[in-house]
């Protein structure tokens, strides 16, 4: 049995006056704080504010160009300045760090038990066969699955999840007293998420450590941390305890964070309120405050001079010359707990209203190939495997699922306006198996897509006026110009910016950009592939609060394609959530949000975090356990039975019928289906 982690009086890691410069640019400019054993800060902000920056910082891994000044005392020991050989003692051992990405941090060529046991030995004086076994131990820990035989397994062979509960094991091999998160789980489905989360926790509540969480997600940080540091253009801008600066900010950057945030737990019951603008470039920051220019509560005097982080209250301070003004206001208007009725001309559809997209039994299988020179099947990927969809005209529907459902796959299939494997996909009322090469350039006209990347998406040899007028161009329009600059004001940008390049602009703009072009044929249905995914969740909103008004404005139709459960909940009005190939339920928004029917989309509703403190702590979870199963092995039967929480519950007999009886979907009450033999009810949210 473990001995109880050891815990010292006062902080265990502290910074002071920490200061990064790059040349001439400062990245990093003061920050301070501290932290405690056993005590969790995040550390929030946008792209660009310094986050990662200040904790390579700490850890000594930054490149030999950056000037860093100030303090970072481990235990009272300075780690500024440090010899690299001082340095390697701590790293690994009482300061340990999981880093973003982990298949870059994990080498190729050697074992996953080879790297976490070379860690051991590197500050445990143990045999290679007590190190070894210290690894599946560790492995078990952080709940791999067969431990023992994974440990021979190579990085590449473990899924994103997987691979960052492998960091972590690392990370606590020696029982550190602080770990530094960098974005742990940015780009993991929530599912995943969340499990690694739980294993955080577990890991800090075996090794007794001080954790020091970076990440964008508020909601992480409400349910996680038990302090919270605001970080913008390079400093900090608020900080205090996760009650205090989410329910009593005072720092209006804090606020327009919060408010940018989509809730899954209110919808568009709460309309979102972006923050305008941009971050400023750390090369060319404003006078005076630094959020002056994109601050709606900004005053003559806020260009003065850069107001210093000062006390508002005990345990909390804010930078900002107005903080008391704005006293004790919540950041983010209370969320009704009640049910609210939805406006009826978005959430009913009426028998009038036009079909613009119909799916039916939409299937789309890839072989599965071997050999070199001698190429064989050898199976089957069952990426769509008979789908039905319906959308209307003026309606939003979501799809979604984790990655490696399908629903990628399933636009594709939409999109090329060509005959399936098997189904159908009528647009407009027209099955696209029929369609001829004209006909086929005459629906593309109504049918525009927005991709996940604009600066992918975008050339960055032609212009925005050539990017926008392109579709305009070839369908046979001769005056752009006049229609160009309408388009760009249309989704908020400057006419003069027609002569610029993608490379000009933020993600943001770039996306905006992206969307001018979809409408320049003025299209009826638009597909939206994870358009906001790769954004800030400032720039996010205001991306959502533009498409939602192009929708109403306009008379459009969106296909609305998300992992981001909390962005489909504000923007769409149906929803469809798929596992593996099958649509696992699909209603309206508040129906399946509100009380979902399957188990899958339990899991996945209880899974994504409330930027609420109060709300998130008190919370049912359903843990999903094990990753997505590969598609081209579904289980038989009900494919979501293996992970499945109620499978386990069932007596035998009602086992065997989810093993040999696919389930189709059902409608069970109104709209509202599910492919589930035993669905019911269950509020998550």
């Amino acid at each position: 049995m473990r001995s109880a982690p050891v815990v010292r009086p006062g902080p265990v890691l502290e910074v002071r006056d920490l200061e990064v410069r790059f040349g001439d640019v400062r990245a990093v400019r003061g920050v301070c704080y501290s932290v405690e054993a056993g005590e969790v800060l995040g550390i929030v902000g946008e792209s660009g504010a310094g986050k990662s920056v200040a904790s390579l910082a700490v850890m000594g891994l930054l490149p030999r160009n950056a000037k860093v000044t100030g303090s970072a005392r481990l235990h009272g020991r300075e780690l500024l300045g440090a010899s690299e050989k001082e340095l390697a003692a701590f790293r690994g051992k009482t300061i340990s760090m999981v880093f973003q990405d982990p298949l870059s941090a994990l080498t190729p060529v050697y074992r996953v038990g080879d790297q976490i046991a070379e860690a051991v030995r590197i500050h445990q004086r143990v045999s290679r066969r007590r190190a070894r076994e210290r690894a599946v131990e560790l492995l078990d820990l952080v709940g791999i699955p067969h431990p023992a035989r994974r440990a021979r397994a190579f990085p590449h062979e473990f899924s994103g999840g997987m691979r960052q509960r492998v960091m972590i094991a690392m990370a606590i091999a020696n029982d550190p007293d602080v770990i530094i998160c960098d974005e742990p789980t940015t780009a993991l489905d929530v599912t995943i998420q969340a499990q690694v989360l739980e294993v955080l926790k577990k890991a800090q509540r075996e090794t007794g450590a001080a954790i020091v969480l970076i990440t964008h997600d508020l909601g992480v940080v409400a349910g996680f941390a038990d302090r919270v540091l605001v970080m913008y253009a390079g400093r900090a801008v608020e900080s205090g305890t996760v009650r205090d600066v989410y329910h009593r900010s005072r720092m209006p950057y804090t606020i327009g964070l919060l408010g940018s945030v989509p809730r899954l737990d209110v919808g568009r019951r709460l309309p979102l309120t972006p923050i305008e603008g941009s971050p400023p470039s750390p090369a060319r920051l404003p006078p005076g405050c630094p959020f002056e220019p994109r601050c709606p509560m900004a005053v003559p005097g806020c260009t003065v001079g850069e107001p210093p982080l000062a006390p508002v209250a005990p345990g909390h301070a804010a930078a900002c010359i107005r903080a008391d003004e704005i006293g004790d206001r919540p950041a983010v208007q209370e969320a009704p707990r009640e049910a609210s009725a939805a406006p009826p001309d978005r959430r009913t559809r009426p028998a009038e209203r036009p079909v613009v997209l119909q799916v039916e039994g939409l299937v789309k299988h890839h072989p599965l190939m071997k050999g070199a020179v001698f190429r064989h099947r050898v199976g089957t990927v069952y990426a769509v495997d008979g789908i039905d969809l319906d959308l209307c005209e003026g309606e939003t529907l979501g799809l979604v699922g984790e990655s490696g459902c399908g629903k990628t796959t399933a636009l594709m299939e939409i999109l090329e306006l060509a005959r399936p494997q098997r189904g159908r996909v009528v647009v407009f009322g027209r099955d696209t198996a029929t369609l001829t090469p004209r006909e086929r350039m005459a629906v593309r006209r109504h049918m525009q897509v927005v991709f996940q990347d604009p600066l992918a998406s975008l050339d960055p040899g032609m212009t925005v006026h050539d990017i926008v007028s392109e579709p305009l161009v070839t369908h046979g329009h001769r005056d752009t110009g006049r229609r160009v600059r309408g388009l760009l004001r249309l989704v908020g940008l400057d006419p003069a910016d027609a002569a610029r390049h993608p490379q000009d602009f933020s993600g943001g703009q770039r996306q905006r950009i992206a969307i001018a072009r979809a409408l320049a044929l003025e299209p009826r249905l638009i597909v939206l592939d994870e358009p906001v995914s790769a954004l800030d969740v400032s720039i996010q909103a205001g991306i959502i609060t533009l498409l939602e008004g192009l929708r109403d404005r306009l008379g459009l139709s969106y296909l609305f394609v998300a992992h981001d459960l909390a962005v489909v909940r504000h923007i769409a009005d149906r929803v469809a959530v798929m596992y593996l190939g099958r649509i696992a339920e699909v209603g309206a928004v508040d129906a399946v949000y509100g009380t979902p029917m399957h188990p899958y989309t339990q899991a996945l509703l209880s899974a994504v975090p409330i930027p609420d403190p109060d709300r998130e702590r008190e919370r049912r979870r359903i843990l999903l356990e094990g990753d997505l199963p590969s598609p081209a092995s579904p289980p038989t039967g009900c494919r979501f039975r293996t992970r499945c929480p109620k499978f386990k519950a069932l007596d035998d007999a009602r086992r065997a019928r989810c093993i040999e009886e696919e389930p189709q979907v059902r409608l069970l009450e109104g709209d509202q289906g599910a492919a589930c033999h035993y669905a019911e009810k269950l509020d998550v949210v």
